[in-house]
């Protein structure tokens, strides 16, 4: 696998860690899942393992046989919680648990800056904008910004990292 230096690392998730592609998301990894894909293929192991290696993709999956066949370019991730598939990830240094908010939670879109229109006419923006940043994503046409999620998130991979 070629990585230029300063490269983000790129990911693609099986069906089963959809809650890890939506996390890997709010920490800036371009995370692509296998949801995104039509459902039913009985070739879907053999395609994953070609998008991995044609996208220059980590392929993290809970199929123990998958992960063996994919080698170098495939992780087996042990937990079903979240937190401890988190943990795995970072303890191989492919992440650093951190939240970024550059990427949509749904779609893996990158976000940019959002106006002040799209701000004022999204019904769930919090009332008061003041000292806050926000991102929008153009394809789900969905506002992002730091708020109590986001904490709660953070405070988390947080308590992850400093736990033994």
């Amino acid at each position: 696998m070629s990585r230029r230096s300063g490269e983000r690392r790129r990911f693609l998730t099986d069906r089963m860690l959809g809650t890890l592609t939506r996390y890997l998301r709010f920490m800036g990894y371009d995370t692509m899942s296998a949801n995104s894909l039509s459902p039913g293929s009985s070739r879907e192991d053999t395609l994953l393992l070609e998008i991995a290696t044609r996208d220059d993709r980590l392929l993290l999956t809970r199929d123990r046989e998958l992960a063996r066949r994919g080698g170098a370019q495939a992780i087996y991730i042990a937990s079903e919680e979240i937190m401890a598939q988190i943990r795995q990830v970072a303890d191989l240094g492919v992440i650093e648990p951190r939240i970024r908010m550059s990427r949509c939670s749904l779609c893996n879109t990158r976000l940019r800056p959002a106006t002040v229109r799209e701000i004022r006419e999204a019904r769930y923006a919090p009332r008061s904008a003041r000292g806050k940043e926000f991102s929008w994503c153009p394809t789900c046409r969905k506002l992002y910004w730091m708020g109590s999620h986001s904490d709660r998130l953070e405070k988390r991979l947080n308590e992850m990292r400093s736990s033994p």
